[in-house]
């Protein structure tokens, strides 16, 4: 419906440019126009589609975060759980290494004397 509305007024458009250029005085200026609006036409009705699918794809777009921004607090329980057992490797890890690099007590007591 706004297609063929806008169609309509290419069409009105086109048709008055053609009578200016046949009577008009100033048909170095109308030259300058574009040569053939009709050939715009489907392209001024692509941008129609375009323009309608638009409201879905920002309500689906709208919903889609809507859906993310519920899943932050999730996410930051996760992240939370994940750096707990980052922190609690990086401990063990570093015990670990404590240990191979401590000197070992001695089996047997030295005997002195």
């Amino acid at each position: 419906m706004v297609a063929d509305q806008i169609s309509q007024t290419v069409q009105s458009t086109s048709n008055l440019l053609h009578l200016m250029l046949q009577s008009s005085p100033a048909q170095a200026q109308l030259m300058k126009l574009p040569k053939n609006l009709l050939a715009k036409t489907s392209a001024i009705r692509n941008t129609e589609l375009v323009l309608e699918q638009m409201p879905r794809i920002i309500s689906s777009l709208d919903a889609h975060m809507d859906d993310g921004l519920q899943c932050v607090p999730h996410l930051k329980t996760v992240i939370q759980l994940l750096s707990n057992i980052e922190s609690c490797q990086l401990k063990s890890l570093s015990k670990a290494q404590l240990s191979k690099e401590a000197p070992q007590p001695a089996d047997h007591p030295s005997e002195t004397g």
